[in-house]
Formats: structure tokens, C-alpha cells, sequence
């Protein structure tokens, strides 16, 4: 794991097992619980075990992933034992692509890379070392080598609820966190271990986020903002927390920023004071691509930012972190070896400018930029000589339209 990341997600105050409740309620991270002094109790009694299932029906986490693993999280810097699942055998048979349609069923293969990627992402996230170490299960070791009757007889039926009672029994797990979308199958997880086994368990889910305008958290235009640096670039991930709507900043940092009340309040008065500045929205960005792609990444978007509007050097920027903030951009792309065509040409093949007397006017009136240097005539174009890392062109149109060029 990245050293940096480490200290980022190690560096951060434990709160007391005894107020980590209450935490998680101050951070609206709470939608429902089984008896919660019930849960208090048992909490407060020991180092306890707990999970999280993460069915691989892709092979990335993405931010509704994220809500309860944060969640999973605090509980392991409390002092508690958190078991991620990664459901091997669930993930084989996939997810429902419709509210009445059959299961699209995954190759075993296909299942397997995904498995391996998750637990990667998992492993950069929790702590497997230490007395509460992090473990990672996956339920294909207990349902692979049941036979088709053992199965049809003594699991198919409780299939959506068998891994708690297994956890229960190999790990004494009793506790299963999760999306409040999932509550019917956590009790009934929780009935069975007390029909089963005769013990008592418990259930706490998170709530499903949303945002102010009712959109689904973690959608975009594009499509799920994942965790995998090669489905979402850190430049975009980091895009996204910092364009955050006003209204959905602080829930956003309640739930998923690690740092203490005070701080937090503190970011919530700038965000209702000088809303302009944009402080909140900022720290958040920080801290989340921090906490999932490390500090040295953050620092490279932040600066890939900067150049792109003209306060930094677009040739000072690596190709993986130049690629990764274009790709969010209009563009256009153009084959080796073709002559390169005029800056006005290329800012309505992008879409960006409708017209090229639209784009001309652009040039005339001072607001036409190549790679951040000001264009003084309607027929110029671009050389070889002026593309970044031999594949990029970064067109802008007054102070903040970008769009790009890249060469294939």
C-alpha cells in the first residue's frame, strides 16, 4: 500500500467504541438498527466482529460502495473486527438488469478477476494487521464445495441470508452492516442465527444516498464514478466531490470525511458565510482522492487543474494525469499523420463552438488559447511541435470552456 495513503487513513483521531454510535448518528450514517441499546451493550463490551458483503458484478467499487464501507471503516478504528465479503458465489449469478427480469449469469473467470480487483480496492481501505486486523471472506469457500441436494435442501432457501450465519459461526460475527435497501435480508440473517444457533445478533444499515436535485449520488452523465483509477481518472473523482452541489456538501462530509465535529462545523459555516470560496467543497475533494488514491495523486490533479485555466504548466503534467483530466473535456480526435487543422476548425469539431464565425470572432475579440498561449490570428494551426506528449492539444475559449485534441 502507497505509504502516504496509509498515513492519510491512519492518521485521523479513534473515537471512543462508547460514542461510536452517536458518531455515526451526528453524521446522519444511521437508518436503522435492530434494539439499539441492545447494540450499545454489545458493543461496548469488547473488540466485536462484524460485516459487509460486496457482491462483484463489476470489477470496481464505485461511491455507493464507499457510503458503507466508510461506515465499515469507522467501526475498525473504534476498536472493532470488520469482515469484508466478497461474494464469490453470489456474484456468479449476477445482478437482475430489470425489477422483473432474470439474472444475467457472469463466467466463472470473469467473476474471479472481479473478486480479485475488489479485494484489492478493499485492502487499500481497511487495516489487516493489529490486534482488530480486517478479513477478507469470500462465500464461495463454503457454497463451492456443498453438493446440488445439501444446497437445495439446507441452503437455497435462507441462499440471501446463509453468509451471516456462516460468518457467525466461523468468525463469532455478530453484526452485519449494510444499505438500508438490504434490511430485510440482514434481520432475517439475524432471525436465523437466533433460530439456528440459538445466540442473539444485530443489524445496522446506512441510508441510500441521494442528492438535492433527487439524482442518484455517485451517477453522472458518463456513468458511476468508481474507485478503479482506470474506470474514473483521480482528476474526475476529484472533479466531482469539488462541483458538488451547495445543498449536498455537508451531508457529504458527514458522511464520508474522518475529521473530528469541530472541523467539520467549521467547514460547514464557511459553506453558508462564503459559499464562493468554496472551502468545503475543496477539503472534501482533498480528503476522498486522498483517502482512495493517495496524497501524491491529489496533488498532481490539484496542479493538473491549475494549468489547464492558465495558472500552471500543461507541459509539467505527467501523460497519465493529462489524459485523465481531458478525458472529462469536449473533444475531438484526429489520426497520426494528417495535417493538423486550424485552432478555429478544431474548436467546432470539439462542439464547443457551434459556428467557425462564432470561433473567428472568438480569435478576434483576444479569448482563443492553444495549450494555455493566446492565438492572435483566425488562420492558425497548430505543429507537431505543439502537441503535449506528443498527443494532446488543450483548446480554451475565455477563462473557463476547455476542450481537447488527441492524436490516434
Amino acid at each position: 500500500m502507497d505509504i502516504q495513503r496509509v498515513e492519510t487513513i491512519f492518521r485521523h483521531d479513534v473515537p471512543m467504541t462508547s460514542s461510536l454510535l452517536d458518531d455515526l448518528q451526528w453524521r446522519k450514517s444511521i437508518a436503522q438498527t435492530t434494539d439499539r441499546k441492545e447494540l450499545e451493550t454489545f458493543l461496548n463490551g469488547a473488540s466485536r466482529s462484524l460485516y459487509l458483503g460486496f457482491d462483484p458484478t463489476a470489477p470496481s467499487l464505485h461511491l455507493g460502495n464507499l457510503a458503507v464501507l466508510t461506515v465499515l471503516r469507522r467501526f475498525q478504528l473504534a476498536g472493532h473486527k470488520p469482515i469484508a465479503l466478497v461474494g464469490g458465489a453470489t456474484g456468479l449469478v449476477g445482478d437482475p438488469s430489470g425489477r422483473n427480469s432474470e439474472r444475467s449469469l457472469n463466467e466463472v473467470e470473469v467473476v474471479a478477476d472481479w473478486v480479485g480487483r475488489i479485494r484489492a480496492q478493499l485492502e487499500g481501505f481497511l487495516d489487516f494487521t493489529g490486534k482488530n486486523a480486517a478479513v477478507m471472506a469470500n462465500n464461495l469457500d463454503w457454497t463451492a464445495p456443498v453438493s446440488a441436494i445439501s444446497f437445495l435442501r439446507d441452503i437455497g432457501k435462507h441462499f440471501s441470508v446463509f453468509d451471516y450465519l456462516e460468518l457467525n459461526r466461523r468468525h463469532d460475527c455478530a453484526l452485519q452492516i449494510g444499505g438500508s435497501d438490504q434490511w430485510g435480508n440482514i434481520v432475517a440473517g439475524v432471525d436465523l442465527i437466533r433460530r439456528v444457533e440459538s445466540k442473539s445478533a444485530h443489524a445496522l444499515t446506512i441510508p441510500l444516498m441521494t442528492k438535492a436535485d433527487g439524482t442518484k449520488f455517485g451517477k453522472t452523465a458518463s456513468g458511476a464514478i468508481w474507485l478503479d483509477p482506470k474506470m474514473t481518472s483521480p482528476y474526475a473523482f476529484f472533479q466531482f466531490f469539488l462541483n458538488s452541489d451547495d445543498r449536498d456538501v455537508e451531508q457529504l462530509l458527514r458522511s464520508f470525511s474522518f475529521k473530528s465535529h469541530e472541523e467539520l462545523e467549521q467547514l460547514f459555516e464557511s459553506l453558508k458565510t462564503n459559499p464562493g470560496a468554496r472551502e468545503a467543497h475543496r477539503a472534501l475533494a482533498r480528503e476522498l482522492t486522498s483517502l482512495i488514491h493517495g496524497e501524491s495523486e491529489t496533488l498532481k490533479v490539484e496542479a493538473a487543474a491549475k494549468a489547464l485555466f492558465g495558472q500552471g504548466e500543461l507541459a509539467d503534467l505527467d501523460v497519465e494525469t493529462l489524459s485523465g483530466a481531458l478525458s472529462e473535456l469536449p473533444r475531438t480526435n484526429l489520426s497520426k499523420g494528417v495535417p493538423i487543422p486550424t485552432w478555429v476548425d478544431l474548436i467546432v469539431a470539439t462542439g464547443l463552438v457551434e459556428s467557425k464565425s462564432a470561433a473567428r470572432r472568438i480569435v478576434k475579440e483576444g479569448g482563443a488559447y492553444l495549450n494555455n498561449e493566446k492565438i492572435v490570428g483566425e488562420d492558425f494551426a497548430p505543429t507537431a511541435q505543439s502537441l503535449l506528449h506528443g498527443r494532446f492539444l488543450v483548446l480554451r475559449k475565455g477563462k473557463r470552456d476547455l476542450a481537447a485534441v488527441e492524436i490516434s
